[in-house]
């Protein structure tokens, strides 16, 4: 089913790459110097395609790392609960264990 599903999505998103990419080839150049557009200092000329497929990867890379760092606090309590459970001794059958509502965060 997942198979399926994501040929379902990858299969068309794939030819609308393909598309754009053919479509954008010509050469646009991408100036960082705001303070001389007649000569930048820094530009670099690449097929639009090129551009707005690195953007995307910057993007999606970026957004990653952001949210890998936001979600640090979790695995650090994840980690110290491994930690915790393994050095604690097994509880017996007679007690169960008391499952309760996370810790509400302020």
């Amino acid at each position: 089913m997942n198979r399926l599903l994501s040929i379902l999505i990858g299969l068309p998103l794939s030819v609308l790459a393909i598309a754009l990419a053919v479509a954008n080839r010509k050469p646009v150049t991408l100036s960082l110097d705001p303070f001389s557009p007649d000569a930048p200092a820094l530009a670099v000329t690449l097929p639009l395609f090129a551009l707005v497929f690195g953007a995307l990867i910057v993007g999606v890379v970026a957004g990653g790392t952001v949210t890998w760092l936001r979600q640090g606090r979790f695995r650090r309590e994840a980690r110290l609960a491994r930690k915790e459970r393994a050095h604690r001794p097994a509880q017996s059958p007679a007690s169960p264990a008391v499952l309760g509502l996370p810790v509400p965060r302020s």
